[in-house]
């Protein structure tokens, strides 16, 4: 990639007008590869490591970072010839991009695509401790002495598991809700929990991952991240 002005790979990510960003470089708060920036520095964005006030930020235009609202019945890969719906007819046309982590085919909510390998590996692998939070449908009702039990943890056949945070969110019959923070994303591993001290999940959506929201996105819709919420995902990862 040819190299081009900070000041335009900074506007371009989001950091408000060419103007602007000259102030941001004047003013001392830009580093290029770990020198403080000078106007009329170059940068190839796909290679220099820019930040701004300490923080990392994305500068490459072939990067992608989307949110998607996967549905139940569809599986976290771009291909699977022996799956019912992969990710494939759902996503925008343009450079080919990953989920970041994975959640199972009867799962829903919030999944993050992008190509940018150094920030999915950061917010995927337990050693960074970036937060997941699920709502679960569970059958059976709720209590403290439950929510206790997923604080302190429960052996599963891969090792210990627990929640860093749980609270109920609705109780209905026998039937109830809870929220749920996990530090980490083993297999079926909310599912596994949960069934392990007796409340068997019906319905499991995840609504956030780390400072990223799913919000009011729809079921099987995509949108792209804004560059303030990359950064703020940058932040989160610890990059």
């Amino acid at each position: 990639m040819e190299q081009e002005r900070l000041q335009r790979a900074l506007a371009r990510a989001g950091f408000g007008s060419r103007r602007s960003c000259e102030d941001l470089i004047r003013s001392g708060r830009v580093t290029v590869n770990g020198r403080v920036a000078t106007l009329g520095d170059r940068v190839d964005p796909a290679k220099d490591i820019v930040t701004v006030r300490g923080h990392r930020v994305s500068t490459d235009p072939d990067l992608r970072y989307l949110a998607f609202h996967k549905p139940a019945g569809v599986t976290t890969t771009m291909r699977d010839p022996h799956a019912t719906s992969d990710l494939r007819r759902f996503l925008p046309p343009g450079p080919r991009v990953f989920p970041v982590g994975r959640l199972d085919r009867d799962s829903e909510g919030l999944l993050i695509l992008t190509n940018d390998g150094e920030l999915a590996n950061h917010l995927a692998h337990p050693r960074y401790g970036v937060e997941k939070e699920y709502l679960a449908e569970v059958e059976g009702t709720p209590t403290e002495r439950h929510l206790a039990r997923l604080r302190r943890g429960v052996e599963l056949a891969d090792g210990p598991a627990r929640a860093l945070s749980a609270r109920i969110a609705g109780r209905t019959g026998a039937r109830g809700a809870l929220r749920l923070v996990m530090g980490e994303g083993r297999k079926r591993e909310v599912r596994r929990l949960l069934e392990a001290i007796g409340l068997p999940v019906r319905r499991l959506v995840r609504v956030r991952v780390g400072p990223l929201r799913l919000g009011t996105l729809r079921a099987g819709a995509v949108r792209a991240l804004t560059p303030e919420e990359v950064r703020a995902l940058y932040r989160a990862a610890g990059l």
